[in-house]
């Protein structure tokens, strides 16, 4: 017995010497376990952290979106041991077309139940997006993609069993604080929308794109406007949703425009929308509209009343050349309604309103008092009880406009200086010409294709009171005015001045740059009227100095500007005479008659009817008007004309009586009288041709010859002439008396005073006794030809 109990003692002993170290063992097994456990943990989570899930889980997930209604795709999926699983580089495309990405989201944190994730069941809670950048891609026209962003977005996305509600999303776009709630309904049978046409993409991604455009275009001193959405509705038909939107702005900016106190607040409801409110102020004064828009219809109703700053708004809306004349120092008060049809393929726009402004200028014209009532229909466009008040009254006007069709009346006093700033600048010139006492009173009804003056046509009626045209007056005028093909007809005009009246039918034509006159009849002075017609035909005019007004009748054509068809005839009669200048001397017509006929740089004078110096004149002239040729060619015919005043005039000799007769046909240039060259015939009848100081001295040398005979008066004398250079020259000289006869020839140097001249002495009666001997009697005339040396020729 002892033996088997030390046995069993050395037994347990061994056992209780192995327990420590199995325990040793086990801990040693367990803390590395855990340190691997940790180590692989720590291992696992920075490979999801920073490498991420596979590509079969982002699969997953992207699937999991599809069935809470958001498509998407995701670079990246990883996860955070404090935020969850993050989804980064997310895009997310359209409902009905996944190739149409509709923005870039840089995280998304994604919180899932992992029980049912990986049982394949429903498995997403919420999505939530902190500080991320959204990104919008739009490709412009010509292929150009922008990119604006949505700035430090926050959104709390929850999905509740056939829901999507939206808690709370905000950011910065554009500079707009934008913030969204809502809840759309998804069902188990969602079926998204039949794919938008190309067409359809493109006009609405165009709405987009120019939305962005005008935001980036504002500045907002006072900090970002906020733009908040509430939505509700079924994702199945988000056409039959229903939105709140309300934008508020304390402080926003265009260029140099400031928008300030913006508030506006729409809703869209039964496929409607409706702005209930859209009021802003600036500097002037202020907005206010309503409008709403039927998707069933596709019509539209809007009210608005401004009394903005115009044009201010319209410069910064880069829309302002229309009013870049204008200076508007009140605002326009403008009240407009209308109605808009956009189901046709092209929207059908109505409107009519109201519109006053109460101190404007127009290109420095002042205008107070405007008033007017307006309509358009997307093609025609009427303006009507248009009252405008200006610096020399008060107009009416009306104004209608549609395709190829344009109608403009007026009715009030209105002066020229005024009508400029509306017109061409051809017809700003000729208005210019004008100054008047008292503005004229028009009544105009003109019809065109358009509104370009150059294709208006009208008739009218036009008072003046005292009025200068071209510098030159006229007391009161009346004409019908008719408007057409670039031109302005007065027919039927009467004009009165201090010396006379003018009647007749006048049209300025601007386009063929000439004046047509027709029936015209008047006793005006022409030097002074002329200038009416055109500036440059006074000085063609001016050497014909009436004692009195004319009468003159004109019809044709005046072209000016360098035309070519100028064809002006001008009948004159004036039975009170008129003086003219004829080689330095003033030539007196006691009364004179003619027809004046204007051609192209050219003066015809016809049927030259007078009476100078008790005799008669008949003739003719063509006379070139061109710059720098001044030449000319007439032909004259004279008939009894008073010898002595005709000599007295030209060569100071007082003494000589008798009547000159003859012709002459001569050219010239200008009044130089020695380029005049030319020929002709002249009789002097019951004269003293002895009496004329350049013949005197023979009397005496013929008395010695034949005592008696040099008191004998030579009432006769003839001569055939040329003329050139200065002289006058004739070969065959005759002088008859009652006892001889004189016959010469040689020059009479006329421009410079002096004498070359032969004359032979023929006896008659009882002096032909002498003839033997006459041929001895042969004198030569030399000197000047106020006191010539006339001596013998052969001694």
């Amino acid at each position: 017995m002892p033996t088997v109990i030390e046995e069993s003692r050395g037994v347990e002993d061994a056992q209780d010497r192995q327990s420590p170290f199995a325990h040793r063992l086990a801990r040693s097994i367990l803390r590395l376990a855990i340190v691997l456990a940790i180590a692989a943990a720590i291992s696992g989570g920075w490979y999801m952290a920073r490498k991420g899930f596979g590509g079969r889980t982002r699969e997953r997930i992207v699937e999991e979106l599809h069935r809470r209604g958001v498509e998407a795709s995701i670079g990246r999926l990883t996860l955070n041991p404090f935020r969850g699983l993050v989804a980064r580089n997310v895009r997310i495309f359209s409902y009905q077309d996944r190739t149409h990405t509709l923005a870039f989201i840089s995280e998304i944190v994604l919180d899932i139940n992992y029980a049912a994730f990986f049982y394949h069941q429903p498995s997403l809670n919420a999505l939530d997006v902190r500080n991320a950048e959204v990104t919008l891609p739009l490709k412009g026209p010509h292929g150009k993609t922008e990119q604006p962003q949505l700035r430090r977005f926050h959104a709390h996305i929850y999905f509740p069993p056939e829901q999507i509600f939206v808690s709370q999303a905000e950011g910065i776009f554009c500079g707009l604080r934008v913030s969204a709630t809502g809840q759309l309904i998804k069902r188990a049978d969602y079926q998204p929308s039949p794919p938008l046409s190309e067409e359809e993409r493109q006009k609405r991604m165009s709405v987009v794109r120019r939305i962005v455009t005008e935001l980036q275009r504002f500045s907002f001193p006072n900090g970002s406007p906020s733009l908040q959405v509430k939505f509700s509705g079924d994702l199945a038909h988000l056409e039959d949703a229903r939105a709140e939107v309300t934008v508020q702005g304390n402080l926003l900016k265009r260029k140099d425009y400031e928008v300030r106190n913006l508030v506006a607040s729409a809703e869209w409801s039964d496929q409607t929308l409706n702005i209930a409110r859209l009021e802003w102020n600036d500097r002037l004064g202020g907005f206010a509209a309503t409008a709403n828009w039927s998707r069933r219809t596709n019509t539209a109703n809007f009210q608005a009343r401004s009394s903005l700053d115009l044009k201010s708004l319209l410069d910064a809306a880069d829309i302002g050349d229309a009013l870049a004349d204008a200076t508007f120092n009140s605002p326009p008060v403008i009240d407009i309604s209308g109605s808009a049809n956009f189901a046709g393929e092209h929207p059908q726009v109505k409107l009519i309103g109201h519109a006053s402004v109460d101190n404007v200028a127009y290109r420095n014209l002042p205008l107070s008092g405007c008033r007017m009532e307006f309509s358009w229909d997307g093609e025609r466009s009427w303006l009507r009880d248009i009252r405008i008040r200006h610096p020399t009254g008060d107009l009416h006007a009306e104004v209608f406009e549609a395709p190829n069709e344009f109608r403009l009346n007026i009715d009030g006093p209105l002066a020229p200086s005024e009508l400029r700033p509306f017109v061409s600048p051809e017809i700003q010139e000729f208005l210019a010409e004008w100054e008047c006492s008292r503005p004229p009173v028009i009544q105009l009804a003109i019809r065109g294709k358009d509104r370009h003056p150059e294709t208006w046509q009208g008739d009218g009626n036009i008072s003046l009171d005292r009025t200068r045209f071209r510098g030159q007056w006229m007391n009161s005028a009346t004409a019908k005015v008719h408007f057409g093909d670039g031109a302005v007809a007065y027919q039927d005009f009467r004009i009165t001045r201090d010396e006379g009246i003018g009647t007749g039918n006048f049209t300025y034509d601007f386009a063929k740059h000439e004046v047509r006159v027709s029936d015209v009849k008047a006793n005006v002075r022409p030097a002074e009227v002329a200038y009416w017609i055109d500036e440059d035909l006074p000085k063609n005019v001016a050497p014909y100095k009436f004692r009195q007004p004319p009468t003159i009748t004109a019809n044709g054509v005046y072209q000016f500007r360098g035309g070519k068809g100028t064809r002006l005839e001008i009948n004159v009669d004036a039975p009170s005479g008129m003086d003219y200048v004829f080689l330095g001397k003033t030539l007196p017509f006691h009364k004179i008659a003619g027809k004046l006929l204007f051609t192209n740089d050219r003066l015809e004078i016809v049927d030259l009817r007078g009476s100078v110096f008790s005799g008669n004149v008949h003739g003719s002239a063509d006379i070139s008007l061109a710059h720098g040729d001044p030449h000319y060619h007439a032909k004259l015919a004279v008939d009894a004309v008073d010898f002595p005043r005709l000599t007295d005039l030209y060569y100071n000799y007082k003494t000589a009586h008798g009547q000159l007769s003859g012709t002459y046909d001569f050219t010239g240039l200008g009044d130089n009288s020695r380029t005049m060259q030319g020929s002709g015939k002249m009789h002097v009848a019951n004269g003293d041709v002895f009496a004329i100081p350049v013949f005197g001295p023979l009397s005496g040398i013929l008395n010695l010859v034949v005592p008696g005979s040099g008191y004998s008066i030579a009432r006769n004398a003839s001569a055939d002439f040329t003329v050139q250079k200065g002289i006058i020259h004739t070969d065959n000289f005759e002088v008859a008396g009652r006892l001889f006869s004189m016959l010469g020839s040689g020059d009479i140097y006329f421009a410079d005073d002096k004498l070359d001249f032969e004359v032979r002495i023929d006896p008659k009666g009882p002096g032909i006794l002498l003839a033997p001997v006459y041929k001895l009697f042969e004198y030569k005339g030399e000197g000047s030809l106020k006191n010539p040396d006339w001596h013998p020729k052969r001694f």
